[in-house]
């Protein structure tokens, strides 16, 4: 009896350290894959709607001086 309690009770700590590391990876993994490029694109796409406001706001000043 008393070999089995350490037998089980490191097992169960091998079982959980390695969900604990599935875990981690798997999370680092969606950070890659998922939300630093969706905050990539939606940087890009302020910065493309901001570009555009600046060129619209040029034109039309341009244009109030033509007339």
């Amino acid at each position: 009896m008393s070999e089995l309690v350490p037998l089980v009770y490191y097992g169960g700590l091998t079982v959980l350290f390695f969900f604990w590391i599935y875990g981690i990876v798997s999370f680092a993994l969606d950070l890659k894959h998922k939300l630093v490029p969706g905050i990539r694109q939606y940087r890009r796409g302020r910065t493309q709607r901001d570009q555009r406001h600046q060129d619209d706001h040029e034109r039309k000043e341009n244009e109030e001086q033509l007339y």
